[in-house]
């Protein structure tokens, strides 16, 4: 599997407005999905767009998805047309014009028809990644689920096959006679930290943070999955 090769080019993923703005290498949608937290899962229930914001993970040009198996949108959204997008917000631009005035995201959105996950290793596999890549090394450092827990969720798998990436960054883009208005132009960076872990009252005395938690507190939350394994 090659990370570097061209997202593939549909009449949906095409970018009709500032094409300039869109990336066409994979390994810049892993940047992004790797990057986010939530996605926002859109698909048509007896004839009415529904979208929710959910956790999701990633095995190679996989997306899956997880939810209680009550859940009618996973369960009715197999073998037809869903949407999946993340967006990340990076700023906000300030322009010298009310309509030039801006944010800076990195964004992807990803078209196919999902399939429902039965296979039982493929199960515990994506569940595997949808919580390490929430929060990682947390896998290994909790209880694995039960059949009755496993009976009551239910898995999707995407492919990345058909997805689009669009990204702006950089200053204000103001039109050539309004730069030398009196009016203050710039960007206002936005980051999302993780804080200080905040542990249960209900821990046995003495309990000891783990290290891979330790090695969140503090951390860019964009900046998670690139932590090394740890305990």
């Amino acid at each position: 599997m090659n990370p570097f090769r061209a997202l593939q080019t549909t009449e949906r993923t095409t970018l009709h407005r500032l094409r300039e703005r869109g990336a066409t290498d994979r390994s810049v949608l892993y940047d992004v999905l790797n990057a986010g937290l939530i996605c926002h899962f859109g698909v048509v229930i007896d004839g009415s767009p529904v979208v929710l914001p959910t956790g999701y993970g990633r095995i190679g040009d996989l997306l899956y998805l997880h939810g209680s198996s009550g859940n009618r949108s996973l369960q009715f959204a197999e073998g037809q047309d869903v949407c999946v997008t993340v967006t990340l917000l990076d700023g906000l631009v300030c322009a010298r014009s009310v309509f030039h005035n801006s944010m800076n995201y990195r964004s992807a959105v990803i078209f196919g028809a999902p399939r429902l996950v039965t296979d039982p290793d493929e199960r515990l596999a994506a569940l595997q990644a949808i919580t390490e890549h929430l929060i990682p090394g947390r896998w290994e450092n909790s209880r694995k689920p039960t059949k009755k827990e496993l009976a009551a969720t239910v898995v999707i798998a995407l492919s990345l096959d058909e997805a689009s990436v669009k990204i702006r960054g950089g200053g204000a883009k103001d039109e050539d006679e309004d730069y030398g208005l009196d009016y203050w132009a710039g960007v206002l960076p936005i980051t999302q930290t993780i804080g200080e872990a905040e542990p249960d009252p209900l821990l046995p005395p003495g309990s000891a943070m783990p290290e891979h938690i330790a090695l969140l507190e503090h951390r860019s939350v964009g900046d998670r999955a690139l932590m090394p394994d740890s305990d």
